[in-house]
């Protein structure tokens, strides 16, 4: 498996909810020109659409004639111009308040809309270009160092560029009317340009159920599923990227998870951002009702993409077990909090048994999707935690293990897209590779 993507770099959390994972097998098989193929294939990328939204990137897009997008410039929510449209108040977002004591919801017990969005906020983001703690890197030579196998040479300068010039964890100034947001979609160019790091969103199983606020009695014939999606800046100021376990810090308020309304933050393609990704759009085809493969974060993304299935906790010999306690996601809030979760983060939590709906969280998901016309089946076995966010890899890039962190994938037993080729008859010709 490759390393995650850091959470603040330009392919990670700048460049669009997308984290571009490469699969390729140059330098390793040679191509192999199997009957019944009609082209050789060679490398092979897959990019998976997470981290940011559809409309962070394409809001304004218009496709060419004959054709259509569902965006928010289509739907009447935003202008050209990136201001509100007509229909701005379907974007609207509120902030909700849990019933006390509470366990963990996807509806609040009420919520009053934002006058004003929480400002987004700069959060972990790069403040100067270093050559010591890159990236940015303060030098060409040093990009070149790093990253000169691994980039076309034309692509080195973007390593260093984009630096905030804000300190860390401060609202993001850049951003303008950053005081005085609309309760909705707010434009980030020209303030943050579209190659410029970044605050990323929130993209975590729990906070994502949350965020969507659902319900089958909201639901509609456009929307069948009854999610609102009214809720982003409020479970991003609420409880953020996660607990750890840790209780709510001291003089809690909007900004200190470091996210503010980062959620709600597009670039506008009608005013020439991000170039190379519209024309992509114009040559090929793009997923305007697509997001990612589950919920959850950057992990769990790239195993279902892999594996069309999630991992669950095993004992490294292929048998489910349970995980230590600080490894189970609770997601029920902490005495005297408003949503602020007993043991969730990105060093903690991240299983979930979800067979067992008396586990924290897993009721109010599967009562959700029990109310739901078609009935969609959990599809879990007893016992088993799975999977529902970042964890470390289970294994080095030479293929030995991984066992620095105690947050670490163990070795799973479920198999991959890995094995099926490796079992297919084109692969005969390379028996070092077989079983």
């Amino acid at each position: 498996m490759l390393p995650l993507c850091r959470r603040y770099s330009k392919l990670c959390g700048a460049t669009a909810r997308i984290a571009a994972f490469l699969l390729t097998f140059s330098g390793v098989l040679a191509p192999v020109h199997a009957a019944g193929t009609e082209t050789a294939i060679e490398p092979v990328i897959v990019v998976i659409g997470e981290n940011r939204s559809f409309d962070h990137l394409f809001a304004t897009y218009t496709p060419p004639h004959g054709e259509s997008v569902w965006n928010l410039l289509s739907k009447g929510i935003i202008t050209a111009k990136g201001t509100p449209g007509p229909n701005f108040g379907r974007a609207k977002q509120y902030q909700g308040i849990l019933k006390v004591p509470s366990k963990f919801s996807l509806l609040p017990a009420s919520k009053t809309l934002y006058e004003t969005l929480p400002p987004p906020n700069t959060d972990g983001i790069p403040s100067l270009a270093s050559d010591t703690k890159p990236p940015p890197f303060a030098t060409l030579a040093a990009a070149t160092a790093a990253e000169g196998q691994a980039l076309p040479v034309d692509d080195l300068p973007l390593l260093t560029t984009g630096a905030s010039g804000l300190p860390k964890h401060v609202i993001d100034t850049r951003i303008l009317n950053v005081l005085n947001l609309p309760s909705g979609p707010f434009q980030l160019t020209p303030g943050v340009a579209y190659d410029d790091y970044a605050a990323s969103p929130v993209h975590r199983f729990y906070q994502m159920w949350q965020q969507l606020d659902c319900s089958a009695t909201q639901a509609t014939g456009e929307n069948p599923s009854g999610c609102l999606a009214d809720l982003f800046p409020w479970v991003e100021v609420s409880i953020g990227a996660g607990s750890n376990g840790k209780p709510q810090p001291a003089n809690f308020n909007d900004e200190t998870t470091g996210e503010g309304a980062t959620a709600m933050g597009f670039y506008n393609v009608q005013n020439g951002d991000m170039p190379y990704f519209t024309e992509l759009a114009r040559n090929y085809a793009i997923s305007d009702n697509y997001h990612q493969p589950v919920m959850g974060g950057t992990g769990v993304n790239h195993i279902m993409l892999g594996s069309a299935d999630a991992y669950y906790y095993t004992d490294g010999h292929g048998h489910a077990m349970t995980p230590p306690d600080n490894q189970i996601e609770n997601p029920d809030p902490q005495p005297g909090t408003n949503n602020w979760y007993t043991q969730d983060g990105y060093g903690g939590g991240s299983y979930s048994n979800c067979s067992d709906p008396t586990q924290p969280g897993v009721g109010t998901i599967v009562t959700y999707l029990a109310s739901l016309p078609n009935k969609p089946r959990p599809n879990c076995a007893p016992g088993h935690y799975y999977l529902l966010n970042n964890y470390d890899p289970g294994y080095n890039g030479d293929g030995s293990l991984h066992i620095s962190s105690p947050f670490t994938i163990p070795p799973s037993p479920v198999r991959t897209i890995a094995d099926v080729l490796l079992e297919r008859r084109e692969f005969s010709a390379f028996p070092h590779l077989s079983r």
